[in-house]
């Protein structure tokens, strides 16, 4: 088995773990000019991207760092394999959506923000409704943590293909009848075009008083003007945010102002949690290189994901 060279880039000593994984899956780690693939380690620089490939005509595999790729799309091509880190954050993320998810219906998020003694409120996720938008490792590991709730799931995707433990799937077109009778909807999709604001003002009139809308995706995905509309009707339950557009969100934004609203800056994985686990998936990556075998996480670059 041949020793593949690659670069991480850009240097950094915040990513030396990544330079580990490389040498721990069997590679050795070169300066581009001499890489047949390159490990990109900050989702910060991702402008650097070109730069650096032109200086790498030898690499064929391009690793980038997270799952959400929207930075780099206008790279992708045809000649080289991109792969991103799809799944790998899957479970904490999947804890944050379940952590948010209680907040909201039982009240906690409405709760942390009084200063004084309320009225008694709340809602069961227990044998609740749960629609769940995208089909992805965080939905995966999702549906697993709402088992012990007896939740009845939907899943809103491309395609109407089943999943394992979910109740039933249907495809974008039919989201509005997917969020009727929800307790939770949860954004957990990749953003494209087609699901730039996917959740607007008939996507909200589709929801109960009670439900309270996750996003975990991105701020893209929701009609900012939409939601704020909707909740000064007070149409929807609440909304907890770990993404926003734009982010951060400004210090001025209506969003801030709602008692029932909770907005995290984007932690469902945080550098802590993450790093460890990009490390371990650039190993399993290299390795696989290395071998000649299919690598995990390969982006489509027609789709954009």
């Amino acid at each position: 088995m041949s020793q593949p060279k690659i670069a991480v880039e850009p240097k950094s000593g915040r990513f030396a773990s990544l330079e580990a994984a490389v040498q721990a899956g069997g590679g050795v780690v070169v300066p581009p000019e001499e890489a047949e693939a390159l490990v990109w380690a900050d989702p910060y620089k991702a402008r650097q991207v070109p730069e650096v490939l032109a200086a790498a005509p030898s690499v064929r595999w391009v690793a980038l760092p997270y799952a959400g790729i929207e930075p780099y799309v206008r790279y992708l091509d045809h000649e080289r394999t991109w792969t991103c880190a799809r799944a790998v954050y899957a479970r904490p993320v999947a804890e944050h959506v379940l952590a948010l998810g209680l907040a909201g219906l039982r009240n906690v998020v409405g709760y942390a923000k009084a200063t004084s003694w309320g009225p008694q409120v709340g809602t069961n996720l227990l044998d609740g409704k749960v629609t769940i938008f995208g089909a992805g490792g965080i939905t995966s590991e999702l549906v697993k943590l709402l088992a012990p709730f007896n939740t009845e799931i939907t899943v809103v995707r491309r395609q109407s293909e089943p999943m394992a433990g979910v109740a039933r799937t249907l495809p974008l077109e039919q989201r509005v009848e997917a969020i009727q009778g929800a307790d939770l909807v949860v954004l957990a999709l990749a953003l494209t075009p087609q699901t730039a604001k996917v959740i607007s003002t008939p996507e909200l009139d589709a929801m109960g008083a009670h439900t309270w809308l996750v996003n975990v995706a991105r701020g893209g995905h929701v009609d900012n003007d939409a939601l704020v509309a909707a909740l000064k009707a007070g149409s929807i339950g609440g909304a907890c945010l770990d993404v926003t557009d734009p982010e951060p969100l400004p210090d001025e934004h209506p969003l801030w102002e709602f008692p029932n609203v909770a907005i995290t800056p984007h932690v469902g994985n945080t550098p802590e949690m993450g790093v460890p686990l990009l490390a371990g998936h650039i190993r399993t990556n290299v390795a696989r290189f290395a071998a000649g075998e299919p690598l995990d996480g390969v982006i489509d670059p027609d789709a954009g994901y």
